[in-house]
């Protein structure tokens, strides 16, 4: 049986695949049920203001409407991932104090249900809304002004989260230093532009349970957050997840989940709600822009003595994971990088923004734009090579981290760092690394470049947050195995993991691939998995797989016909950051990357195409060949589009360019011509067959190698993402030298 198992480590077919190329997948804007109504929502007229009325009757009277629901309809009017700061529907009236208050766009103040799409969206211009506007505040550096409007009382001084690293001696790390290098580092908003808006759809099962099928991250949390806000017990709320058209973090926090739920329950029909791409883009949370302010110090030699930073997220209205998304960017701005003197402050602040939430990476993108861009800065100035300086200080097994306590074991950022270069255009001599430059352009206008940046990020829930995953194995036949079924909470969000999970079970029990079965992503089926997020999954499940396949296989061995395992998986303990010194076991393990790539600059428009990346990414143990390297060029054209081309425009907390042809994210004309996928298999010493996660990695490092890559083609550093020809051509003419 053995020798004709397909498991880990082969290119399996994804089992999701054959559906969703012939459209027989059903996503939920696709599923419809026979006496269904239409929802449409209601959204906030203003960035901050009291709502004193709302007065549906308009609306109600037109025909066709079923019901208007309003702040007063919501038993308990509070929802949130992390902290439950934001109302499900705002007006006066309802359960929560301060839930008549509208912090931004995207606040919702009633839905309507009808009869028909058509009729709910005329009955939205009947439903009138009377406010009382209130100072807002959209600059987070403003917001923390002692005058600054207060957003949330239990918050003074609009801040989220703060948290702060004391580390070492900073005036004996300045004092040692040969040279220092300062800069402020810009980072924007960005939109998950996943392929499917919202939509979901609600009605009573045959359980008399509300069901709720809708696309996320965490069936679970969805779960928790509907029971809550209805005031409810968990066993009569149900989550399904049909297919989801992606999510990249944009689904971790609720949308259309509670209003639908609400609905349903109260009208005893089904319910289905479906955003267009517009509403899409101006209502669901966005990437943290984030501001680092930060200066280093280094021996001649180029050896790091002390790094100082400032980090101001905007969170926006409401925390959603602002204030773990910060901690992350605490985490990760001091770079890869071993420094005995540290000192780092890090602030998360509300404002009149749309809210800031989880994307690919969550925090260490803009944190690890601004330490590559000064370890970038430090090597031009010391006139090293940029590899050679970074291996001089990156951090390696039995590193101490900025917050006092060692790396968990599996460190592998040497060997990460010594790929990238190895293939891509780094030689290695006596003397050390050294870049070759890249061929001049026969355009006598263009200028190329090479550049490098790395870093590592978690795998898994960080600071304390309780992380677990559960699975369920039941084994089928008589004398032999014929049929595993494998339940499983995760969500398949179109990153394989379905097939990764199926893969891992038939290692488990040493069993053909095509002889296990998933039933995944329904509360009614499963324990909780935990979210398709942080890099989790893979590492979490393929635990908790194994300990679920090993009882079920005990069971067998004793004769029991079906043999069932469940088995919940919990790593090692985390804890959360000091208050005053940082300290802190912040993660149980983590993926590491590096990125080299090659550029082209138009001096005349800056104009910056990416020629070429070569991206190494350690995952410790390789499960599925072809989706992983679906992951690393997937990560890095998102990255691409966040480094070139995506600007979200927002003037007074309102978005100005909600939609594709004005918001421009890459298209398959844009992707670099050359990607090469460098993977290592160091092995994860607690991960499932030595297996990491690894999807946001390849994300991290794309945004500041391209910036490297900018300033060794023109001489000009451009801080502030995204580099658009605007901003490339600014920076040009600022005085840098673009000779040939």
């Amino acid at each position: 049986m053995r020798a004709s198992a397909v498991t880990i480590g082969e290119s399996v077919k994804r089992i999701d695949a054959r559906g969703k190329v012939t459209g027989e997948t059903l996503y939920p804007g696709d599923i419809n049920i026979d006496d269904q109504l239409w929802m449409r929502v209601k959204f906030s007229e203003r960035a901050h203001a009291r709502v004193l009325a709302v007065d549906a009757s308009r609306a109600e009277a037109l025909p066709g409407v079923i019901r208007v629901f309003t702040s007063r309809d919501v038993p308990v009017n509070e929802y949130g991932l992390v902290i439950k700061d934001q109302p499900v529907l705002c007006g006066p009236g309802g359960s929560k104090i301060g839930a008549d208050v509208v912090r931004c766009y995207m606040d919702m103040v009633a839905t309507v249900v009808a009869e028909s799409d058509a009729i709910a969206r005329r009955a939205l211009d009947l439903v009138e809304v009377e406010y009382e506007d209130l100072p807002a505040v959209f600059d987070p550096e403003a917001a923390r002004a002692k005058s600054a409007p207060q957003l949330h009382p239990d918050h003074p001084g609009n801040l989220v989260a703060q948290y702060r690293i004391r580390r070492g001696d900073m005036e004996a790390g300045w004092a040692a230093a040969d040279v220092l290098v300062e800069g402020e580092y810009e980072t924007t908003w960005q939109e998950h532009a996943y392929l499917q808006p919202e939509a979901g759809l609600a009605y009573i099962d045959e359980e008399d349970r509300v069901t709720v099928l809708v696309a996320g991250q965490w069936t679970h949390e969805d779960q928790e957050q509907i029971y809550h806000a209805l005031d409810l017990p968990p066993e009569k709320v149900r989550v399904i997840y049909p297919a989801i058209g992606g999510a990249f973090g944009g689904r971790e926090d609720m949308t259309v989940q509670i209003i639908l739920a609400l609905a349903a329950q109260s009208l005893r029909r089904p319910v289905k709600i479906q955003w267009s791409r517009e509403e899409s883009i101006l209502y669901h949370h966005k990437r943290h822009p984030i501001k680092v302010r930060a200066k280093w110090g280094a021996t001649a030699d180029g050896r790091l003595t002390a790094i100082k930073a400032e980090v101001i997220g905007d969170a926006g209205a409401y925390n959603y994971t602002s204030n773990k998304v910060l901690g992350n960017a605490h985490l990760t701005v001091s770079g890869p990088y071993e420094t005995p003197n540290i000192h780092i402050d890090t602030y998360a602040v509300y404002t009149n923004n749309i809210p800031s939430g989880a994307f690919r990476g969550f925090g260490a993108p803009q944190a690890l734009f601004a330490a590559e861009g000064q370890m970038n800065r430090l090597a031009a100035a010391l006139g090293m090579d940029p590899l050679e300086i970074r291996l001089k200080n990156c951090i390696r097994e039995g590193s101490i981290g900025s917050v006092d306590t060692p790396f968990p074991a599996g460190v592998s950022m040497p060997q990460v760092f010594e790929a990238c270069g190895r293939e891509s255009w780094w030689r290695q001599s006596a003397g050390g690394w050294q870049l070759q430059p890249p061929p001049p352009p026969k355009d006598g206008s263009k200028r190329r470049g090479r550049g490098m940046a790395g870093g590592f990020k978690n795998v898994g829930f960080s600071f304390g947050f309780p992380e677990h995953c559960w699975a369920g194995v039941e084994l089928r036949g008589e004398a032999e195995i014929e049929q595993v079924i494998l339940y499983h909470a995760g969500a398949e969000v179109g990153q394989g993991a379905h097939t990764a999970l199926s893969q891992m079970a038939a290692e488990a029990l040493a069993v053909p691939f095509d002889k296990v079965r998933i039933v995944a992503s329904d509360t009614a089926t499963s324990g909780s998995s935990g979210s398709a997020s942080a890099s989790r999954l893979s590492f979490m499940s393929g635990n908790a797989i194994r300990g679920a396949a090993e009882i079920a296989l005990k069971k067998w061995q004793d004769e029991e016909r079906p043999a069932k395992g469940e088995y919940m998986y919990h790593p090692p303990p985390t804890t959360p950051f000091d208050p005053d010194t940082g300290r802190a076991v912040p993660n149980f393990a983590y993926g590491y990357v590096a990125e080299a790539v090659e550029v082209e600059v138009d001096i005349e428009t800056g104009q910056v195409q990416l020629l070429e990346v070569v991206c190494a990414n350690d995952v410790g143990k390789v499960i599925n060949p072809q989706q992983l390297e679906g992951q690393i060029e997937g990560a890095i054209v998102q990255a691409q589009g966040y480094a070139l081309m995506e600007y979200l425009v927002s003037q007074a907390g309102k978005i100005k360019n909600p939609l594709l042809s004005t918001y421009l994210i890459p298209t398959a004309l844009d992707v670099p011509p050359r990607v090469k996928s460098v993977i290592l298999e160091e092995a994860d010493p607690i991960g499932p067959w030595g297996a990491r996660g690894m999807a946001e990695m390849p994300f991290l490092p794309l945004a500041p190698a391209i910036a490297a890559a900018i300033y060794a083609a023109t001489g000009a550093w451009v801080d502030c993402q995204p580099f658009t020809g605007q901003r490339v051509l600014a920076a040009l003419q600022a005085g840098a030298d673009v000779s040939p």
